[in-house]
């Protein structure tokens, strides 16, 4: 629904097209524009809920013959639909940031994630700045989940003012990331100035990076996704 209470068209169209929410329209042009899945593709959803783009996810792995997989994983317990998704399909309910990523990556047949979206959002407050310093704080974590603390910290420096949460992988073994070389990943973050340091940790770490505002984001939204394309080999960088 709109701000003013009336259904919009990508409410509606959602609706017409058996979408769970209008949010799919906004994975469906970053896959129009970017191809992000492929067919057989192994999709890792963090903040899945209410699941379209675990429908669009789906339906972008192609037939069933072409194989893949798609994990969902949300704090809160999500169904996959019943409408666009099919038996590659699995969700669990968890907080990914505690998970170990051997746990994560058994999820998938390649032991590991053609792509990562990330759509987590922090409870926002209404406090613009505190929503944003949240949103980054969300988003650098999920980027280390992608690529693993080595990966990022070779990024981040002493003097970022990115601080990364010390308990990840509280043992330090288990630290390469759950993303596939040459795979490709996506968060979601709200506007402020520091995203621009996030997009400056991404780039050396894949071959390209691009920042979208989905035509299906509300006007007074300030949401916007920073998309990475071909993660690149620790040793590969320069």
């Amino acid at each position: 629904m709109s701000g003013t209470g009336t259904a919009d068209f990508f409410y509606r169209e959602a609706q017409r097209l058996g979408y769970v929410a209008r949010s799919a329209f906004k994975l469906l042009q970053m896959q129009k524009q970017y191809k992000l899945i492929k067919p057989g593709s192994s999709v890792l959803d963090l903040g899945c809920a209410p699941g379209a783009w675990l429908q669009v996810a789906c339906q972008s792995l192609g037939s069933a013959k072409s194989g893949g997989s798609v994990v969902g994983i949300d704090l809160k317990k999500v169904k996959a639909p019943s409408v666009h998704c099919d038996a590659r399909v699995q969700t669990v309910c968890a907080d990914v940031m505690k998970l170990p990523r051997s746990q994560l990556r058994g999820f998938s047949p390649k032991k590991g994630f053609s792509v990562v979206l990330s759509d987590m959002c922090p409870v926002v407050s209404g406090i613009t700045t505190r929503d944003a310093a949240l949103s980054v704080e969300l988003g650098m974590k999920a980027l280390e989940l992608a690529v693993g603390r080595a990966s990022l910290s070779s990024q981040l420096g002493d003097n970022s003012m990115l601080i990364m949460d010390k308990q990840s992988d509280e043992a330090g073994e288990d630290d390469k990331g759950v993303l596939l070389m040459g795979g490709n990943l996506v968060i979601k973050l709200l506007e402020s100035e520091d995203i621009q340091e996030v997009s400056r940790v991404c780039k050396p770490l894949f071959r390209k990076s691009f920042w979208l505002r989905p035509k299906a984001t509300r006007p007074s939204s300030r949401e916007i996704y920073l998309i990475c394309q071909e993660r690149i080999a620790l040793q590969d960088i320069s």
